[in-house]
């Protein structure tokens, strides 16, 4: 059946657990969704109860019974780690580690206290755990990149963003709370394939939006669905709740980079007419789209050893795409062939065409603030590797196209001898 809930409000959203992963199996055999679910929920539970255990650990409260989930060092290094959270070096992936996989769930709590949005909006913590936990659950770990981490990663930049003074003056609680919300939630549900796959195999989300943006729609309605299910703004009125799903649909849909030029252009006719007034949502709202969709890229940004896990992970995905689109005798994707598409060339050509652009408009707009400059001079370095490695690459395979031609040659010698 229709795998979305229309609420009071009148905006579509779809119920977790109706996305089924992509496997060809499972998409061929609907008997499996039901037992899917239920492991599901019963996974949510009690990662409820263990996230709720590790709170009071972050929050100093100790226990009666003694808790295994984290020792008392990782749970000092996390909070140390918590203290420099908008520092541009963060390593989200130790911190995956010192928070036993509950980066996205530790960071928003923290986040959401550290920029008094719990207070702001009188929100009740057992309830946005409950509503975390659904959002981090519903990420697939299985994806090398489009996975929890890589929401935590977003949402920790994005935190770096509202905190840019050209912004972050003009910021209300509500902006900031849309802000956060849509970096942790921008990918949720993520299949770990792309729109064109999903298209081209008739997955029912591609029916169900019409081939326009089907995964960001998907990702914002399963969004829409976890707020509505948790009851974590059930409380506000509701022309709030109301303002507050349109502008998260508004937010996450920006990330589709199907649209990287209309916003791109969009943003150059503002700050070549100096025409942007942030006093005026509307202007707010365009540049919140533009950091969020920033922080959804900003992997190239980031120090050597921390970008080339992204992209690594991100070619990984890739790859996995490539070799299902081969099983089933689909034409391979663009980037997603491991025999003809190296991970220099994609990372040289996503920083040129994508990153480059639109972080040099986040720069002009910054006013090349300490932190836009830094994250430049990242994007430069990375690149400057990436197009060594591909030239150490090139050089080897000619090395050996050689040695193959000489060893040929060789060979041919050797049975002209033979002959009589």
């Amino acid at each position: 059946g229709d795998a979305r809930v229309r609420g009071q409000t009148g905006v579509l959203s779809e119920r977790r657990g109706s996305y089924p992963f992509i496997d060809f199996r499972l998409l061929n055999n609907t008997t499996l969704s039901g037992e899917i679910g239920t492991k599901k929920k019963v996974k949510r539970l009690l990662s409820f109860q263990r996230y709720f255990h590790a709170s009071r650990l972050l929050r100093g409260i100790v226990p009666q019974a003694s808790l295994y989930l984290l020792d008392e060092d990782y749970l000092g290094q996390a909070r140390h780690m918590l203290s420099k959270v908008g520092m541009w070096d963060f390593d989200i992936f130790l911190f995956d580690r010192l928070t036993n996989g509950n980066s996205l769930v530790t960071l928003l709590c923290h986040l959401f206290n550290v920029h008094g949005l719990i207070h702001h909006f009188q929100l009740d913590m057992v309830t946005l755990h409950r509503f975390l936990v659904m959002v981090q659950e519903d990420y697939h770990s299985q994806n090398p990149y489009h996975n929890a981490v890589h929401a935590a990663d977003v949402t920790q930049a994005m935190h770096c963003y509202l905190r840019e003074p050209k912004l972050a003056n003009f910021l209300t609680p509500s902006d900031i709370m849309l802000g956060l919300l849509a970096a942790a939630a921008h990918d949720v549900d993520h299949p770990g394939v792309n729109q064109p796959f999903l298209i081209k195999t008739k997955h029912h989300l591609a029916s169900l939006y019409q081939n326009v943006s089907v995964l960001e729609n998907h990702h914002w309605r399963s969004t829409i669905g976890m707020l509505r299910e948790s009851r974590l703004l059930a409380h506000l009125p509701k022309e709030v709740t109301q303002d507050i799903e349109q502008q998260l649909g508004s937010l996450i849909l920006a990330t589709d980079i199907n649209r990287q030029n209309e916003f791109l252009i969009r943003l150059k006719s503002h700050l070549d007419n100096q025409d942007l007034r942030l006093e005026d949502a509307q202007d707010r709202h365009f540049m919140l789209q533009i950091a969020l969709k920033c922080a959804d890229i900003c992997n190239p940004c980031r120090l050597w050893d921390l970008s080339k896990q992204w992209s690594e992970r991100v070619c990984e995905e890739f790859y996995r795409q490539g070799d299902l689109e081969q099983k089933f005798e689909l034409e391979i994707s663009p980037l997603c062939n491991q025999q003809k598409d190296t991970i220099p060339s994609i990372q040289i050509g996503f920083m040129t065409y994508i990153v480059e652009p639109l972080f040099e408009r986040w720069a002009q707009f910054t006013g090349d603030s300490p932190l836009s400059e830094n994250m430049l001079n990242h994007l430069r370095r990375n690149k400057a590797k990436w197009r060594s490695l591909l030239h150490k690459q090139h050089s080897s395979s000619r090395s050996n196209d050689l040695s193959g031609q000489v060893t040929g040659s060789q060979e041919q010698t050797l049975n002209e001898e033979e002959t009589p």
